[in-house]
């Protein structure tokens, strides 16, 4: 963004002189914007979950995501920079989706990214199930073409069908491949585990063309060959983020719909996001959070604090000094 020059940027309020619990509903306490004009990003939120298969309740999740936000200060430590010093954003609200019914939804969600996309700002979608996804990449695919998908998640959801149906939370990666929204072949998902009905159901991926890393993988090969893994996948392709809470341990989110033990900790979550900050990001959502089951609500503190981090990783293509081998020298 050469010669861009930020401009009446207005920072969260300050907890010093506005209490926390005056929350205006957005994430952060930032601005509340109508369009993403003039934006390097817009926060919205897809309160869906009729395609949820066992727990209902993740629409109620991107409320609750904006509601504990509010604890969120913008200077980063590692980082040292002040999120809205860097970028300049603000939350456009919730698309307009309609409960019970998906492809209504999905068109709602569709046109939603789209006219973010318009104004060259990145959509950072807080969901909901993870069937928002599908829509969010028919608009980004329209803009971009198909991009590669980084995917944090127990679940592959790569099924064909749940339910007998093609539409569901555990299909949106089959569809999004069948329309060609997700180049497969720098496509990596990762964190799956948990007892399967298809016991070649991780062998799945492969035969898409996705590469799959299951949660006891990536013990055996640890996070820093997992990072290296990921960036040689993706390369400098187009890329999609998308991080589905239960990629955590339910010990530490335990406010989600399909729970699987054996995961990864806040600090993995939190350090994963980070280090693959030099991918060139196009979107983001994170997905299934479900405050019914959250206690003390810290499924949804650490959603935003994830949100938080892949903030940061956008100062990085506007802020110079913060690139390169200097960013992220703590870690």
């Amino acid at each position: 963004m050469e010669g861009y020059i930020m401009t009446d940027i207005k920072q969260p309020a300050s907890a010093l002189s506005s209490p926390r619990f005056c929350n205006m509903g957005t994430f952060m306490r930032m601005q509340k914007v109508d369009s993403a004009e003039g934006l390097d990003f817009a926060i919205a939120g897809a309160p869906f979950d009729t395609a949820s298969s066992f727990r209902s309740g993740s629409r109620f999740g991107p409320n609750a995501i904006r509601n504990i936000s509010a604890m969120m200060k913008p200077n980063n430590v590692i980082m040292q920079v002040n999120i809205m010093d860097g970028l300049k954003g603000g939350d456009i609200g919730d698309f307009n989706v309609t409960p019970g019914y998906i492809h209504p939804t999905y068109q709602a969600i569709e046109e939603g990214v789209a006219n973010i996309l318009k104004e060259n700002a990145c959509p950072i979608v807080l969901g909901g199930d993870h069937s928002i996804t599908l829509a969010e990449l028919r608009a980004v695919a329209k803009k971009y073409g198909p991009v590669a998908l980084v995917h944090f998640d127990s679940h592959s959801d790569l099924c064909d069908e749940v339910f007998g149906q093609k539409y569901n939370h555990g299909t949106p990666f089959r569809r999004a491949l069948e329309e060609n929204l997700i180049d497969a072949s720098h496509s990596i998902q990762v964190g799956m585990r948990g007892s399967l009905y298809d016991p070649d159901e991780h062998k799945m991926a492969a035969e898409l063309g996705m590469k799959l890393i299951p949660a006891h993988k990536v013990r055996e090969m640890g996070l820093e060959t997992l990072i290296k893994t990921i960036l040689e996948r993706v390369g400098d392709k187009p890329c999609f983020l998308t991080f589905d809470i239960d990629f955590v341990d339910p010990a530490y989110a335990p406010g989600t719909g399909t729970p699987e033990v054996g995961g990864f900790t806040s600090l993995e979550a939190l350090d994963l996001v980070r280090k693959i900050k030099d991918l060139n990001f196009v979107g983001f959502d994170l997905v299934e959070v479900l405050p019914a089951y959250d206690h003390g609500e810290i499924t949804a503190y650490l959603a935003a604090n994830i949100v938080f981090e892949y903030l940061i990783i956008r100062i990085l293509e506007y802020i110079p000094h913060f690139s390169g081998q200097h960013s992220y020298c703590l870690l």
